[in-house]
C-alpha cells in the first residue's frame, strides 16, 4: 500500500524533538516511508525511553542540541540541509512548567522562533510543520470543541508557551514567509496516548509504572474529561498536512489545524482506567483523599476537527476500543518480553494503516 502519496520517499527530513514520545513514533514512521532521516534533540528524556527502545540512535542520524541554541541548530540544517521540517522540540510537561517556568517560556516561545529563523534563511526547505498544543486554546470549559479560530490564551506556563509559540508562528508567515516558496502550517493536537511514553506526571506512563511494580496508581482528577488518541492519529495528520504542503494543495499554507477523534471520543480519566484495567490483570488505582483535583490542569478540553475533515479529507482511524487495546497491548508486550520493541512498534504501524485502508481514509492507497 502507499502512504501519503508517497511524498516522504527519498525525501531529507528533520524532526525536532525526535527522542520524545510523538518524536520517536514520528521519526520511526518516516523511516518505515523511505525517508532519511535526521532528529535534533537536547537529550534522551526518560529511562526506559522509546527513542532507546526503538534503536533509532543507529538508524537515522542523530544529532543532540538545545533548541534554544540557534547557532547549533543552524549548523545542523547546513549540514543536513532538510527538505521537510516537523517541529515537536519543547517543554511538554504541565506540572513541570510551575516548577520551571523560565526554561518552559524559553523553550517553548524561543525554540519556535530559532526554528522558524532557520527555514526562513535556507531555500532548500520546502515544508515545515509546527507542533503546538490543543493546550493553546483559551479554556472556557465548554462543552463544544475548539476551532482553529477561537482565541488563544494559556493560564498556566506550558499553556501560555504554547500559546505563545502558535502565535510567534502565525506572525512569522505573515511578516516573512506567504510570498515565498517555503509552505508552514501549524497544528494542535487533543491528548495523546500509545506505547513507550515514559513522561512523568502523565496518566499512562503513571500507570503503568505502578502496574509493573504491582502497586495502585494514584489519580489527582478521575473526572477529568479528554479527547483520548493513540499517538499514530495526530501522526496521521502531521504526515498527511506535510505531503499537502509539500504538493501546494489550496487552502493549506499558513493555516492551523485541530487534529483529533471523533466528537464522541471524550472519556474521563476514570473510564480510560477502567478501559486499560480491563486489558491489565491486577490493575488497581486509588483517588488520595484531598486531592481529587490538582488546579494545575483544566478538567474539561475538546477539539473541533471539521477543519482537517473539510480541507485534508482527514478524521481519526481507530474507534476507542482499539486506541486503549494499542496502547495497553504495546506495554504489555514491553513488560512481559514478548518480542523485540521495534519490531512490535513497526507492527503496529502497519496494523494501523491497515484499519486506515479498510476504514477508507484518503491518505492511505491499496
Amino acid at each position: 500500500m502507499q502512504s501519503f502519496n508517497d511524498v516522504y520517499r527519498g525525501r531529507r527530513v528533520l524532526v525536532t524533538g525526535h527522542t520524545g514520545f510523538k518524536g520517536s513514533w514520528l521519526s520511526l514512521w518516516l523511516l518505515q516511508l523511505g525517508a532519511e532521516v535526521a532528529g535534533f534533540s537536547v537529550d534522551v528524556p526518560s529511562s526506559p525511553a522509546n527513542f532507546e527502545l526503538l534503536g533509532l540512535e543507529r538508524r537515522l542520524r542523530h544529532y543532540q542540541g538545545d533548541i534554544r541554541d540557534r547557532a547549533r541548530l543552524a549548523a545542523v540544517f547546513d549540514e543536513f540541509r532538510p527538505q521537510i521540517v516537523f517541529h515537536l522540540a519543547a517543554q511538554a510537561l504541565v506540572r513541570r512548567s510551575y516548577a520551571d517556568p523560565a526554561t518552559t517560556f524559553e523553550t517553548n516561545t524561543m525554540g519556535m522562533v530559532n526554528l522558524l529563523e532557520c527555514v526562513r534563511a535556507r531555500p532548500q526547505v520546502e515544508v515545515a510543520v509546527l507542533i503546538t498544543s490543543d493546550k493553546v486554546y483559551r479554556n472556557d470549559e465548554w462543552c463544544w470543541g475548539y476551532r482553529e479560530t477561537d482565541a488563544l490564551a494559556g493560564r498556566d506556563p506550558y499553556s501560555g508557551s504554547k500559546s505563545c509559540a502558535d502565535l510567534i508562528a502565525h506572525s512569522y508567515f505573515h511578516s516573512f514567509l506567504r510570498d515565498t516558496p517555503l509552505r508552514v502550517a501549524t497544528t494542535r493536537a487533543g491528548n495523546v496516548i500509545g506505547g513507550g511514553d515514559w513522561a512523568d506526571d502523565r496518566i499512562v506512563p503513571d500507570c503503568i509504572r505502578a502496574w509493573c511494580a504491582r502497586q495502585a496508581v494514584e489519580v489527582r482528577s478521575p473526572q477529568a474529561t479528554r479527547p483520548w488518541q493513540h499517538v499514530l492519529e495526530p501522526l496521521s495528520g502531521y504526515l498527511w498536512l506535510g505531503a499537502r504542503l509539500w504538493q501546494k494543495q489550496a487552502g493549506v499554507n499558513g493555516e492551523a489545524f485541530n487534529f483529533g477523534p471523533d466528537a464522541h471520543v471524550n472519556q474521563t480519566v476514570a473510564e480510560l482506567l477502567g478501559a486499560m484495567a480491563a486489558r491489565w490483570p491486577g490493575a488497581q488505582w486509588v483517588v488520595p483523599e484531598g486531592r481529587e483535583h490538582s488546579g494545575h490542569e483544566a478538567t474539561l478540553l475538546k477539539l473541533s476537527c471539521d477543519k482537517a475533515l473539510f480541507h485534508l479529507n482527514w478524521r481519526a482511524a481507530l474507534q476507542y476500543p482499539e486506541t486503549v487495546a494499542f496502547t495497553v497491548d504495546w506495554y504489555r508486550a514491553w513488560h512481559e518480553g514478548q518480542g523485540d520493541v521495534y519490531s512490535y512498534t513497526v507492527e503496529q504501524i502497519e496494523q494501523y494503516c491497515q484499519l486506515a485502508l479498510t476504514r477508507g481514509m484518503s491518505w492511505i492507497q491499496p
